[in-house]
């Protein structure tokens, strides 16, 4: 695995820089992975990969050390998917957000609101005939 790690900081932040798609991630840091379960969950293992860097508190200063935690992140949010779905995960707010809740209001309110409306709507309606 050491034979693709760049030899300086730079260089692994070049070579990141030039990966664009899930494949290409999960390639460089030599993560195995079934392409049905990527084809399907990429863009949730790419956030979730961001999500676990994120919450890191020290990152390793050496580039062979930072690869191995950075593969060890993706391997991680690869798997996360292998058994689960996106759904299941939540990794965007989407699938955070609450059930709709329903709400009612009574017939004698939504005709109140109406009656009170009427006298402006006739008002204004007059006002257009006279003119």
């Amino acid at each position: 695995m050491t034979d693709v790690t760049p030899a300086t900081l730079d260089a692994f932040d070049d070579a990141l820089d030039e990966l664009e798609s899930a494949e290409d991630f999960l390639t460089f840091f030599a993560v195995p992975f079934d392409a049905a379960i990527v084809h399907v969950n990429r863009l949730h293992i790419l956030q979730r990969f961001h999500d676990y860097l994120a919450a890191e508190d020290d990152t390793p200063s050496d580039p062979t050390a930072r690869f191995e935690r950075y593969a060890a992140l993706l391997g991680a949010a690869y798997q996360d998917f292998v058994g689960s779905d996106a759904r299941t995960e939540k990794v965007f707010h989407v699938f955070r957000m609450q059930a709709p809740r329903s709400v009612s209001v009574g017939l004698d309110e939504l005709l109140a609101g109406r009656a009170e409306a009427a006298p402006e709507a006739l008002r204004a309606g007059t006002a257009d005939h006279a003119s």
